[in-house]
């Protein structure tokens, strides 16, 4: 159970904090009844996500991604933000959490209210052709046509074109990591939010953060390799930014 006691450290920890981030998994965005990949019921267990977010395979067959990816990825403008997410967009605005670096995909964090994400894997934000430069199609154009069950075709040259996006086999953004890096280094308080640590480089941000004399808190309903580590450790998150809320 999470304490209202160990709430309230949390809540003196963040507002006291010199500069506080945090850093957000799948598990942030199960309350908006948004499947995680990795969790208890995560879309591992049924289906070949690496095959789905691989880029050679995108490259031979890209309609597969938008046929596997439609239900999941193209409907998440009817989700709305969930506690946590409002929360988060609140402590920024009270000036208390300076970034949120999420790992996510689901631009759940702006439906939120939070204006400083660093989007590490990427965004659907915008799709884009892989053979011409400068064609740029917004989500809200892109997901009619998936539902609809087509896929967005470049203007010029008619190939599929591809969410921004990190699949398996590119680079993380480039830009997104090193934000991301210099916010962990400059971090005195990261919240650790629904992510199992388990896939670098964003599991080992935290490690900056304690590396300079940081703390980290962690709330997750899985264990993660660094909860040994933790200023603060809770279980459930839904339980911890309602109570958060009634502080804020």
């Amino acid at each position: 159970m999470e304490t209202e006691n160990n709430i309230q450290k949390l809540y003196d920890k963040i507002k006291n904090a010199r500069h506080c981030v945090a850093l957000t998994g799948a598990g942030v965005s199960t309350l908006s009844g948004i499947r995680d990949f990795r969790g208890k019921n995560g879309l591992y267990n049924e289906m070949d996500a690496e095959k789905i977010f691989d880029i050679q395979y995108f490259i031979k067959d890209p309609l597969f991604y938008y046929e596997k990816a439609g239900n999941f990825i193209y409907n998440i403008d009817e989700k709305e933000a969930s506690v946590v997410h409002r929360v988060l967009g609140d402590l920024e605005k009270l000036g208390f959490v300076k970034a949120v670096i999420t790992q996510n995909i689901d631009l759940l964090h702006q439906k939120g209210g939070s204006e400083h994400v660093i989007e590490v894997h990427g965004s659907p934000c915008f799709h884009y052709c892989l053979r011409c430069s400068g064609i740029r199609m917004p989500f809200g154009e892109v997901a009619p046509i998936v539902r609809s069950g087509g896929a967005p075709r470049c203007p010029k040259c008619g190939r599929v074109l591809k969410p921004a996006i990190t699949f398996f086999g590119e680079n993380l953004p480039a830009d997104a990591l090193k934000e991301a890096t210099s916010e962990a280094q400059e971090a005195d308080l990261m919240l650790v939010l629904g992510t199992s640590l388990t896939v670098n480089p964003a599991a080992s941000l935290p490690l900056y953060t304690l590396r300079r004399g940081g703390e980290i808190v962690i709330v997750n309903n899985m264990s993660t390799p660094l909860d040994n580590m933790a200023a603060l450790r809770f279980d459930e998150l839904e339980a911890v930014f309602t109570g958060l809320a009634k502080l804020t």
